[in-house]
């Protein structure tokens, strides 16, 4: 890059046009040419600015401190979002710890330059980080459709939905901008939520219903297998939604539990039931027909112990039946996130897990937030 005797560059504070104070030289890792490896290598000058001094120039070609090219540097953003980034590291020739610092800049830099000014509908839920009790909170922007991933810290309490808050507001975001949050039963989740944003309405996604019911029957098979012998597609058979697709073994296992007439299959047409109440119209529809699905489910118990989760979750449905019933007047799902929660968990499968949390966010934000026009500007 050393030019000719007189020769002036640009101050990279203020862009004067300044003598060159001296020359170093520097390589960069460039894309390959065929099979072999290729680098730029340059001699880069050193300004003396009046007003700031002497400044190394800025090449066109890389980023400050970086040893990649923007190219190579964007081939390995666009290849991390495909595959596991030690996989990808091997391919491109380099340590997964060197590309996961390229995937750390990029992404912090664009959440960084994230605004939230136009967010009025949040949904909220937990994912896995690794095998035990670790968990990362995902919010979404539910009126996104492509990209809605906005925020993703670890834990699952109360204390998750503070620090978004806090992330909305330093990038132009407001409290009570946020007309409607929607989250499953916890009570973390519930109390965090009015206290962050005591404007907002809260709805309890359908989703959680189904799941509370689903979890009540595992819960009630299980206990019930000590006793009786059920055939080995049942367990898959009640946990798959009703208008799933059945294999025929599985629907034959669904029969026969039908027909041993145990507290199983009471407790699977229970959860059964919960379709006719989502088809319900409108909110008085739907509160009409809770009320009679808790009657029918009641007429069915009997005071058998093992019926206990049953139970359980028709009080958990009452006590929570006003913020259910906004779902009715609610134009917001969840489901959207439970897709993106498959996305990331077959993310960390690939990659057999992640070291840390805040790799497994990283990824999560790469995959599933609004930034990938950001990454690809700032790595041409």
């Amino acid at each position: 890059m050393s030019g000719e005797r007189g020769s002036k560059y640009p101050c990279p504070v203020c862009g004067t046009l300044c003598q060159a104070h001296d020359f170093k030289e520097f390589t960069w890792r460039h894309l390959n040419f065929f099979q072999h490896r290729c680098y730029i290598t340059a001699a880069v000058p050193r300004v003396r600015c009046p007003e700031h001094g002497v400044k190394r120039i800025k090449v066109p070609w890389a980023r400050k401190g970086s040893k990649f090219t923007l190219l190579f540097e964007q081939v390995a953003m666009t290849m991390v979002k495909e595959m596991p980034v030690l996989a990808a590291a091997r391919i491109i020739g380099i340590t997964d710890k060197r590309l996961w610092r390229i995937v750390f800049y990029y992404v912090s830099l664009a959440m960084a330059q994230l605004s939230l000014a136009h967010v009025k509908a949040i949904g909220m839920d937990e994912t896995a980080s690794k095998r035990g009790h670790n968990y990362v909170t995902v919010f979404i922007d539910l009126d996104r459709d492509k990209n809605p991933v906005l925020f993703a810290t670890p834990g699952k309490g109360k204390q998750t939905i503070k620090a978004f808050r806090n992330f909305l507001e330093e990038r132009s975001g407001k409290a009570e901008n946020i007309v409607e949050v929607v989250c499953d039963m916890s009570k973390a989740f519930l109390a965090g939520a009015k206290e962050q944003f005591p404007e907002a309405e809260i709805t309890i996604d359908w989703f959680h219903v189904v799941q509370l019911f689903t979890s009540a029957v595992d819960k009630v098979r299980r206990k019930e297998s000590k006793q009786r012998n059920f055939p080995k597609a049942l367990r898959w058979a009640t946990l798959k939604n009703g208008d799933a697709k059945l294999t025929d073994t599985q629907l034959d296992a669904l029969a026969e539990l039908v027909e041993m007439n145990c507290h199983t299959a009471t407790a699977w047409k229970i959860k059964e039931m919960l379709r006719w109440v989502r088809k319900a119209k409108s909110p008085r529809a739907a509160k009409w027909r809770i009320t009679n699905f808790v009657r029918y489910a009641m007429e069915l118990l009997d005071d058998s112990t093992l019926l206990q989760p049953v139970y359980d979750a028709l009080d958990t449905l009452l006590r929570h039946r006003e913020r259910i019933l906004a779902r009715w007047n609610s134009g917001h799902s969840n489901a959207r996130l439970e897709g993106l929660n498959s996305l990331f968990q077959a993310a960390r499968a690939r990659a057999r897990g992640y070291r840390n949390t805040a790799t497994f966010i990283a990824m999560m934000y790469l995959i599933a937030a609004p930034i990938d026009d950001f990454i690809k500007f700032h790595t041409f």
